[in-house]
């Protein structure tokens, strides 16, 4: 069920910059080298005028100086990322983290650069090492906390992301968002009595808080409990996002499941034409099966496994299909 909760980690990652700490790490010149800084300060004077050829120059000259001085690599770097170098940039900035290991601000841009270089496990690394080390610098700073929670639910690192909510509850025991992953990542490790004790929790902090209203909702119908709580729960968090595909699919499962079947239908294909996602064209089929229509059943199905390749019980349902239609 991750992508039930995908869309409220959106952007995490590129507002990394935003979350780390305002005296994150700083890079110390070296001021008993008259000549390294000389040239740094024109090499900085020249980049804010946007004489980037210049700043590059004297950066350089800077560095034949003070090789191992990680703001020059980083300061350089920036003006490589602005001449739209991104392999120079790359390189100066691996030099300025290998220089200050420590270093956050390097890590991150790293980061964005893999990310803009479609290279997710790259970026990633970079991420987690940023705020790992943004984490160090102001261990209660709780939005770094959440931000590398984020991250590595994305990479599906749940017992990572498991520790990392515990941290943020132990500092903030009444944080409602950290309740909701938690609860949300015991889902996926089918803890299901924990999960359900995290979702209610988190309710129950922010009564308004729809991820965690659908989520608890979808949980039961799941489960095939408390549909009445359920439908309740799914309609209020439709009411504060209307136009949030996986919420009325949530509301089209829960009709399917109380047999609902025009109202799951109609539902249901009103969340297929919001979101294009696995799990509500495998519901669209299961009720489309459920009506007789059998044709609209397989092509739902087959658009689930098309996004999806890895569903063996999709799989088996077009299966038994075909099997039924040879048997005619």
């Amino acid at each position: 069920m991750v992508y039930r909760f995908k869309r409220f980690l959106g952007g995490a990652f590129f507002c990394l910059l935003l979350l780390l700490p305002a005296g994150a790490k700083s890079f110390a010149l070296d001021r008993k080298e008259s000549s390294v800084l000389s040239h740094f300060i024109m090499a900085a004077m020249n980049d804010s005028l946007g004489k980037l050829d210049e700043a590059v120059d004297e950066y350089k000259k800077a560095l034949k100086l003070d090789f191992k001085n990680p703001v020059i690599h980083l300061n350089l770097a920036s003006c490589y990322i602005r001449k739209n170098d991104i392999n120079k940039a790359t390189e100066e900035l691996g030099l300025a983290v290998n220089f200050d290991p420590e270093a956050i601000e390097p890590h991150a841009i790293l980061g964005l650069l893999y990310s803009l270089q479609n290279k997710p496990d790259e970026a990633n690394r970079e991420y987690e090492i940023a705020l790992q080390n943004a984490s160090k610098l102001e261990p209660k700073n709780v939005n770094i906390y959440k931000t590398l929670g984020a991250l590595y639910l994305g990479q599906k690192k749940f017992d990572s992301a498991q520790n990392v909510y515990h941290m943020i509850l132990n500092l903030y025991p009444k944080d409602a968002e950290a309740h909701f992953y938690l609860g949300s990542i015991y889902y996926e490790q089918r803890k299901l009595d924990l999960a359900e004790s995290e979702l209610k929790e988190a309710v129950k902090l922010n009564p308004d808080f729809h991820e965690a209203l659908n989520y608890l909702g979808y949980f039961y119908v799941e489960e095939n409990k408390h549909l009445d709580v359920a439908e309740n729960m799914i309609k209020k968090a439709i009411e504060k996002d209307p136009d949030n595909g996986a919420y009325i699919d949530s509301i089209g499962w829960l009709y399917y499941k109380k047999g609902r079947m025009r109202e799951a239908r109609k539902e249901l294909e009103k969340a297929a034409g919001l979101l294009e996602d696995p799990v509500i064209f495998d519901h669209l089929g299961d009720v489309c099966s459920k009506a007789g229509d059998l044709e609209s059943a397989r092509l739902n199905w087959e658009k689930s496994l098309k996004l999806d390749p890895e569903q063996a019980d999709v799989k088996k349902k077009i299966g038994d299909l075909n099997k039924a239609g040879a048997a005619k």
